[in-house]
């Protein structure tokens, strides 16, 4: 399976990034896992976590981070299965 490209992505609160994918797939993706990680540490500062943008067939950061396009398709939530969940 060729894995679908992120279009757009945005930074959203608490370490979750809001990407949309060329199949029309709109997906949660948390990074919080990341951050034990040293070479993701930099990105806890909020102001940087922002700067994420597309850049080919993944997601990149500035400061040279970047994310595996198979564990940023396949480690995400579907907006679909989000939707009717109620908070607890």
């Amino acid at each position: 399976m060729i894995v679908p490209k992120p279009i757009s992505v945005k930074a959203l609160n608490d370490y979750e990034l809001f990407v949309v994918f060329d199949n029309g797939e709109e997906k949660i993706y948390n990074m919080k896992k990341n951050f034990k990680l040293k070479f993701y540490s930099k990105l806890k500062n909020k102001e940087l976590f922002k700067q994420v943008k597309t850049s080919g067939i993944n997601i990149e950061w500035s400061t040279g981070e970047d994310l595996d396009p198979d564990e940023l398709y396949f480690n995400s939530i579907s907006i679909n299965d989000l939707k009717g969940v109620s908070p607890m």
